[in-house]
């Protein structure tokens, strides 16, 4: 599902509708702005579809939209905190086999795999590096003894999760892992 904005234009009787996610990528590539600036365009001349959700006290564009079509954002932002428990136990169900915990008050996103072998730990490893590269989000990797990996997401920056970890561990998800892991014997 595509989420549709309405851009407020002077010269327009009636503002067109266009898919956030081209009009994003236009303003990124095609006019070279940075996502301050993308933000501050938002901010100041983009009014948006009133079915727009609150959540953890932000607002934000998921609604039904698959976070792996998204892409992560910086968080160096001043505003940015990490979302609650609640949020977090309502986005869970978006980001399949991924486990929700808390460690000492820091939500973090925890999922594990059994591998084939060592090699093919580091493998798996090195597919999630490109994504975790290509999105400027980096999570924390454990390859224990010689095939049990284990994937935290959590962004650091805010001490818990973001919207951000969510979108990555969705592209984590569309990784072609099969190739790497142990057959579930059949029963």
């Amino acid at each position: 599902m595509f989420r549709m904005i309405h851009l407020s234009l002077p010269s327009l009787s009636r503002p067109p509708q266009v898919r956030l996610a081209s009009l994003l990528q236009r303003l990124r590539t095609d006019h070279g702005c940075s996502i301050t600036q993308v933000n501050r365009i938002f901010q100041n001349h983009v009014a948006l579809s009133s079915s727009r959700k609150l959540r953890g006290g932000f607002r934000t564009f998921s609604t039904s939209e698959d976070f792996s079509a998204k892409k992560c954002v910086p968080c160096n932002a001043k505003d940015l905190r990490p979302m609650t428990e609640e949020t977090a136990n309502e986005l869970i169900s978006r980001v399949p086999e991924w486990n929700l915990v808390n460690e000492s008050g820091v939500l973090k996103l925890n999922r594990s795999w059994k591998v084939k072998s060592f090699l093919k730990g580091l493998e798996l490893f090195r597919l999630v590096a490109e994504v975790a590269e290509s999105e400027g989000h980096h999570p924390d990797l454990h390859l224990v003894g010689w095939n049990n990996v284990t994937i935290e997401i959590w962004t650091h920056a805010v001490g818990g999760l973001t919207e951000n970890d969510f979108i990555l561990a969705a592209k984590i998800n569309g990784l072609p892992l099969q190739d790497l892991l142990r057959r579930k014997a059949k029963s």
